[in-house]
């Protein structure tokens, strides 16, 4: 089995945090998230960063099915 590890601060977390701020910006600026892009895999490239990974949340919420729609015709 795979063991993975997270740290207390994760790496390259400024870079990822700007760029998906970027991306959600209203009005979208393409030329800024470009450089964001590549400032974040700059940071990969010297951390060898290898895979990303959201941690799981403690809620059960995440484990519950789907519930079903009452559309009626």
């Amino acid at each position: 089995m795979e063991k993975t590890t997270t740290t207390p601060q994760p790496v390259c977390a400024q870079e990822s945090l700007a760029l998906l701020n970027c991306v959600a910006a209203v009005p979208y600026d393409r030329d800024r998230c470009l450089a964001l892009v590549d400032a974040l895999r700059e940071c990969v490239a010297q951390k060898r960063v290898k895979k990303f990974s959201l941690a799981e949340s403690s809620s059960t919420a995440s484990s519950e099915p789907p519930k079903k729609s009452d559309s009626k015709p």
